[in-house]
């Protein structure tokens, strides 16, 4: 996992948290998950997991992590279902071990995704599903707004709103290159509510994410302006409010 997500379970949950609570029941309904074994590739501290654990049954649900404290919290989150410190290229099961294999939110954060779509095709038997889910392209609000303010304050700040996979087309593609077929797509849009503009801010200075590391990396001064920037995109919020995201999913069958 790359070191802008190895940030502990509760700021995890503060940050991706606050969207993947909402999508991981609608990405489950996608997929069209109702028995098992079902294997979460990229689980981090567990919410998918979960949600797959009380559709199927803990014991019908594995998932894979490349970083250990995440798959400390799954372990407590899951109580029964099998989570394992390994990598998302050689995933450690057999082959057609599995119903369906899901990702989300992961795909655009691997070394090499060819491999991980060819390895989660592998662990999963003829006829069941592959699915995968990614933020689209200036879809996922709070990073946009954060982006938007950096911007503002440095012309020159690296374009960090469309990674790998923030195009529908481009999981396709990965899907057809790995031998999935029957392939759809789905758009999910969900939101997430914040106390106020500093309940969104805290995860930035936590250190979670791309942007986090961008903060992190500018002087102390820059951060303060590219911080009232974005609060004053966000309307001087003081109180609560939501923010949306916008969620690409795709899923496929084993041959």
């Amino acid at each position: 996992m790359p070191m802008a997500f190895t940030a502990s379970a509760e700021v995890y949950d503060r940050f991706i948290g606050r969207y993947v609570r909402p999508l991981a029941p609608r990405f489950a309904d996608f997929a069209g998950i109702t028995t098992g074994p079902v294997l979460d590739v990229g689980c981090g501290p567990g919410v998918l997991c979960a949600v797959l654990a009380e559709r199927v049954g803990a014991t019908n649900v594995a998932a894979v992590e490349t970083w250990e404290p995440h798959v400390v919290a799954c372990r407590a989150r899951v109580p029964g279902a099998d989570v394992r410190l390994g990598r998302f290229d050689r995933l450690p099961f057999a082959d057609g071990a599995f119903a369906a294999a899901l990702s989300q939110l992961m795909l655009p954060f691997v070394n090499d995704p060819t491999r991980v779509a060819a390895e989660m095709r592998r662990v999963v038997r003829p006829g069941g599903v592959v699915a995968a889910s990614t933020f689209a392209a200036e879809g996922f609000a709070p990073t946009h707004a954060f982006w938007e303010a950096a911007r503002q304050i440095d012309p020159e700040t690296p374009d960090q709103e469309h990674p790998p996979f923030s195009h529908q087309g481009e999981i396709v593609e990965l899907w057809e290159g790995a031998g999935v077929v029957e392939i759809e797509g789905e758009t999910i849009e969900i939101e997430a509510r914040y106390a106020n503009f500093d309940d969104y801010w805290a995860p930035f200075v936590a250190g979670i994410g791309p942007a986090a590391e961008y903060l992190r990396a500018q002087p102390v001064p820059r951060r303060e302006t590219i911080r009232e920037a974005c609060f004053e995109m966000l309307g001087n919020r003081n109180v609560g409010f939501t923010l949306r995201a916008q969620v690409l999913a795709v899923k496929g069958r084993v041959k």
